[in-house]
């Protein structure tokens, strides 16, 4: 008999940088309490200083911890708020109606749940999911992916290692592309141009929907390269605003540190 298994789609703020958190205060709270001590024939200054600046120092790590734990909450799957799910689905909801056969790329696929989402709207196609699981993110992996594919009962994916950089594949190879809050991440590299790799894999006529943090200071003039990319045919093209109510309110954007999300939607 075989066991059901419930798909673990994980957080992107790992038990263990919570910890971290956790160790860092209490770190900082004990070099406090004891610098006192440390330092007592030292100058007043001086005492206040190492004082000040360590309990400064927990404060600042406990802050953050709060906020990681509060965020970690937000977003999980089997939390109350499940925002996680909510930006999954809604994304998901804009790749649909693929043909018998067609292809799907999810561009940093973390632990498979958009490219999953993506199969079951169109069970005719297949989605390819690709990321480079780094240690940053090291709760996410490609077998996490086939695991929580297996558990859905999605038998139209693949996973795979790839980098958002350089994507592995043809001009024109995919009906779709999606990704959701991965662009932000790549440091050292300009967001339009991971974009236009990304927009190079797919077909005359193919949908796109990608959501990021597509904030000026991020992305430059997203008006701009919109109007570029109708320039160059494709035949819609138009910027969703996620985080004025759609998947989020503003509050919670700017507590989350996800102000200017939206969903860069279209068609080729």
């Amino acid at each position: 008999m075989t066991e059901n298994r419930k798909a673990d789609y994980s957080n992107w703020i790992p038990d263990s940088m919570i910890y971290g958190m956790a160790a860092g205060t209490a770190a900082f709270a004990a070099a406090a309490l004891v610098s006192g001590k440390v330092l007592k024939n030292g100058k007043p200054l001086l005492r206040t200083c190492v004082k000040t600046g360590l309990t400064l120092g927990a404060a600042g790590f406990g802050a953050f911890g709060l906020w990681c734990v509060y965020a970690k909450n937000q977003f999980s799957y089997d939390g109350t708020r499940r925002l996680s799910k909510q930006i999954i689905e809604g994304t998901a909801g804009y790749i649909s109606g693929i043909p018998e056969g067609g292809k799907i790329l999810d561009v940093g696929c973390g632990s498979g749940a958009l490219a999953i989402a993506c199969a079951k709207r169109n069970p005719g196609a297949k989605v390819t999911g690709i990321d480079t699981w780094g240690p940053e993110y090291s709760n996410f992996s490609k077998q996490k992916c086939e695991d929580n594919a297996a558990a859905e009962g999605v038998n139209n994916t693949e996973f795979r290692r790839g980098n958002a950089v350089h994507l592995d594949f043809a001009d024109e190879t995919f009906d779709a592309v999606t990704s959701n809050y991965v662009y932000h991440n790549i440091a050292g590299h300009n967001k339009q141009k991971l974009l236009r790799e990304t927009l190079r894999t797919l077909k005359k006529g193919g949908v796109f929907a990608i959501h990021d943090i597509m904030s000026r200071q991020r992305y430059g003039d997203m008006g701009k390269f919109m109007d570029q990319l109708r320039q160059e045919g494709y035949e819609h093209v138009e910027m969703i605003p996620t985080d004025r109510g759609k998947f989020m309110t503003e509050k919670e954007a700017a507590v989350l540190m996800l102000k200017g999300s939206a969903i860069l939607y279209g068609k080729k």
